[in-house]
């Protein structure tokens, strides 16, 4: 034990972790925290309140504000490479994001003419694409979403162009496809499969996938296993280190699989994201709550 936050398996772990590293709460009240997102122009972190229906707003001069209610039941939100807010909305079942006038548009809400499940979490790749897991939460939980029938055959990982409305499903072999990032260098696509939540003996681990193309991955593989709880949300640092969400803390993996420790959080911890000035600030999405802690290594997200 290093810090009374940190739990050490590795010696890596100590490159990573700052001596003395203790975690902030910066805000509660949530019902349910999910997906921070972080903009660098005014140090604020957006996230949202998952089942609250609400979309939240920290910064260190105003604390909380609510960004947006209803948010129709947003969940993972990110940054495209304009700087704006993109979006999972549950509720809509709909990629949306956030216009410069401050409206919100729906960006993608089918495939092949039939309605998505309810997009969870999603990614922007370099090239402006944005990759989205489309699990059912938002149709088979109350508190999640509005409700419906499934018209899509499975739940997958798909790729969108918004520059030109093309949407195909890269990864089609999980149950419950949840978080996901890609490596440093974009050549892996890590995706969580949460299944375990809801359906007895589901899958609770984290796979990756090489790329290939811009819609296809080959040799998928099981990186880890996550317990206790499920690997929600997740990111990776520029060294390629994983650090997921789980019941009891975030778990921080070396690219070789191997757990390096965990970051011991008060409640159950369900996304994250690196921000502050040096991106060397992991923002904590967990229960009601927003965490912070100091790290000694940098997030590779925007």
């Amino acid at each position: 034990m290093m810090a009374e936050a940190i739990e050490i398996y590795d010696d890596r772990l100590l490159a990573i972790v700052r001596p003395g590293a203790s975690l902030q709460e910066l805000a509660n009240g949530a019902v349910h925290s999910e997906g921070p997102v972080y903009f660098h122009e005014d140090d604020r972190v957006v996230w949202s309140d998952a089942h609250g229906n609400r979309l939240l707003r920290w910064s260190p001069s105003d604390n909380v504000s609510v960004l947006r209610d209803p948010s129709d039941y947003q969940s993972g939100n990110y940054r495209d490479l304009e700087g704006r807010l993109v979006a999972c909305s549950s509720g809509l079942r709909a990629i949306i994001r956030r216009e410069d006038n401050d409206e919100w548009k729906i960006l993608v809400d089918r495939y092949q003419g039939k309605r998505l499940n309810s997009p969870n979490d999603l990614v922007v790749k370099s090239d402006n694409t944005i990759w989205f897991t489309d699990p059912p939460y938002g149709i088979t939980e109350p508190n999640q979403g509005y409700g419906g029938e499934q018209e899509q055959p499975g739940s997958y990982v798909y790729r969108f162009d918004p520059a030109t409305g093309e949407i195909y499903p890269v990864v089609t072999d999980m149950v419950r496809p949840n978080g996901l990032a890609f490596s440093p260098d974009e050549s892996l696509l890590y995706v969580s499969d949460t299944a375990g939540f809801n359906i007895p003996g589901g899958p609770h681990h984290i796979r990756v996938y090489e790329i290939v193309s811009d819609r296809h991955v080959k040799n998928g593989r099981v990186f880890c296993v996550i317990d206790p709880g499920q690997p929600d949300g997740f990111r990776v640092d520029e060294h390629g280190n994983i650090f997921t969400s789980s019941q009891d803390s975030v778990q921080v993996y070396a690219p070789d699989g191997t757990q390096l420790g965990k970051i011991l959080i008060p409640q159950t911890s369900t996304n994250l994201t690196f921000g502050g000035k040096e991106r060397d600030r992991l923002f904590i999405t967990a229960g009601h709550s927003l965490y912070a802690i100091d790290l000694n290594t940098r997030g590779v997200q925007l």
